[in-house]
């Protein structure tokens, strides 16, 4: 009986080799690899010889629709620009209430839960949540679990810049209770107090133009605050991970914790990657993300401690606005928050593969082995017979340049408008279901599912 469908001749990717080899995708599985004329019939073959063969990217770091009135990310819109960009699974943020803007006084984990799974009922790929912890009360440590059994086994949270933003006292306590379920707890590190004081000093000076924006947040308030997390992780002996690692200072803070390399993990995002804080000269408020865009050398830095291992995962921190919200005369008065997921694989794979010689092992666990693991889905981010067929044909040697009219999200203005990548999504399949077909979208909203995730294994 032929299965359902046989990806031939490309250059399958894992963990730790490249070889050539076929695919076999049947009941959303992959159910073989091996040479084609050992596999059996099928009722579609699709040649990716001279292509790259690898595991569906896991974007851990996502927020989509949050606050309605000037957020213009959608479900539909933000998943066909993932499945488009090789991202066959992220994970979104719920916060207690509906939504961050909306929540009632003593609402919930479970609520918020419940609420963007509904949201992401039009997605064209696999998402799960992170619940976001906003109320400092001790009720808050009660819906630990029922958001666990909910499949939710990741708690953010963020300091007191943000007005959800929480002090360090309930974050020990918190760290404390997520540590006695053995889930995993993030936390957004940036001083608050340090960039409240320089942020206040910049209007009183009237620097309002984006290039001086990166200043108000210094690479110093970031490892300040990274050291306190890191530090009460190890005190209270919870799973910690550290969200969109920007700079040389935090990334050695962390480093210096990480004696065994299971309890502290931490990410960069692609942005960091490749961009340092002059693209403000170029796009304005539209790359105003934080932590901001730093200098040149840490740029090499986000290199240097992904070879280390300190940072072992690449994700997007995905957000988007409305264009009218971003172009403000002052930087203070525009939101945080730039897209990347249509675009993160192939930007990721033009400085770490074709400018720096990186291999596409590495470029596989950074984007998809590693954070599937770190975050309790061992269905994805593999191409192991018996796990979920999520899939990306890759063809290395097509050459765009990336431009705002050929997105799919609803972001105004791309911040990696004009970069030129070798390297393409040609087909992205999610649990053996078609969704992209020769670089164009071809499934319906509604393919993808919610990712009930498990309690994460670190010790692997």
């Amino acid at each position: 009986m032929p299965v359902d469908t046989v990806i031939t001749g490309g250059r399958v990717v894992t963990t730790t080799d490249v070889s050539i080899q076929s695919i076999a995708i049947d009941d959303g599985e992959i159910v073989a690899i091996g040479a084609e004329d050992s596999l059996p019939e099928a009722n579609e073959r699709i040649n990716a010889s001279g292509k790259i063969v690898m595991p569906g990217v896991v974007d851990p770091h996502v927020h989509i629709d949050e606050v309605p009135e000037n957020r213009a990310g959608t479900y539909e819109a933000e998943s066909a620009a993932a499945a488009l960009g090789g991202v066959t699974t992220f994970i979104d943020f719920s916060f207690q209430g509906k939504d961050r803007a909306n929540s009632e006084p003593g609402a919930p984990l479970i609520e918020g839960i419940r609420h963007k799974q509904s949201k992401g009922e039009d997605s064209y790929v696999d998402f799960s949540l992170h619940s976001v912890l906003r109320r400092e009360d001790r009720e808050t440590f009660d819906e630990l679990e029922a958001a666990i059994d909910a499949g939710v086994t990741s708690f953010k949270m963020f300091r007191s810049t943000y007005d959800i933003g929480v002090g360090n006292g309930f974050i020990h306590e918190a760290f404390r209770h997520i540590a006695d379920h053995d889930a995993v707890a993030a936390l957004h590190t940036e001083d608050p107090a340090v960039c409240k004081a320089i942020t206040d000093r910049m209007k009183r000076e009237g620097k309002g133009n984006a290039v001086h924006y990166p200043d108000s947040r210094p690479d110093y308030a970031e490892a300040m605050a990274a050291e306190d997390a890191v530090r009460m992780a190890i005190e209270t002996g919870v799973k910690y991970y550290g969200v969109h690692t920007s700079c040389q200072k935090a990334a050695a803070v962390i480093d210096q914790f990480q004696d065994d390399g299971s309890s502290i993990r931490a990410e960069t995002c692609t942005h960091y990657t490749i961009f340092d804080r002059s693209r403000h000269d170029e796009l304005g408020n539209f790359p105003l993300i934080a932590p901001p865009l730093r200098t040149a050398d840490d740029v090499e830095a986000m290199f240097n401690y992904l070879d280390r291992g300190t940072l072992s995962v690449v994700s997007t921190d995905h957000s988007v606005y409305y264009k009218e919200f971003k172009k403000t005369d002052d930087w203070w008065d525009a939101p945080f928050g730039a897209t990347g997921l249509q675009f993160s694989l192939p930007v990721f794979h033009e400085v770490a593969i074709n400018r720096r010689d990186y291999s596409y092992p590495f470029l596989v666990r950074t984007m998809c082995t590693n954070p599937a693991q770190t975050f309790g889905m061992p269905q994805k981010g593999t191409l192991e017979p018996g796990t979920d067929a999520d899939v990306v044909v890759f063809d290395p040697d097509q050459t765009k340049t990336i431009s705002s009219a050929n997105k799919k999200s609803n972001d105004p203005v791309t911040i990696y408008e004009d970069v030129e990548v070798n390297g393409t999504v040609m087909h992205t399949f999610v649990r053996g279901n078609q969704v992209v077909a020769d670089g164009e979208l071809v499934a319906n909203p509604g393919t993808g599912e919610f990712v009930k995730r498990e309690i994460p294994d670190w010790s692997i």
